[in-house]
């Protein structure tokens, strides 16, 4: 079963590499902002597969503590991104 968690791992890795093109490329701010949770959350994924096949509980505390970065990553882009759109500057 640990060969699968580390297989899964892997697969998300490699996703990652399409999270950092769209985050490179653009071309909106939302789709930036889109690749950038979808990046916290695949780091989340690999942490608790890592932590599932054999790296102990240190990798769940780790990735809790980066799912509660991506909320405030998010929110902090949100509120830059749209807050200066509403309010007319660009």
């Amino acid at each position: 079963m640990t060969d699968l968690y580390l297989i899964l791992a892997v697969f998300l890795l490699i996703n990652l590499l399409a999270a950092l093109w769209r985050i490179a490329r653009g071309p909106t701010p939302a789709d930036r902002l889109l690749a950038a949770l979808l990046f916290g959350t695949m780091g989340v994924a690999v942490l608790l597969l890592l932590a599932y096949a054999g790296g102990g509980q240190t990798l769940v505390d780790v990735a809790l503590v980066f799912a509660l970065l991506a909320v405030i990553t998010g929110a902090a882009f949100v509120r830059r991104v749209w807050g200066r759109e509403s309010n007319g500057h660009s």
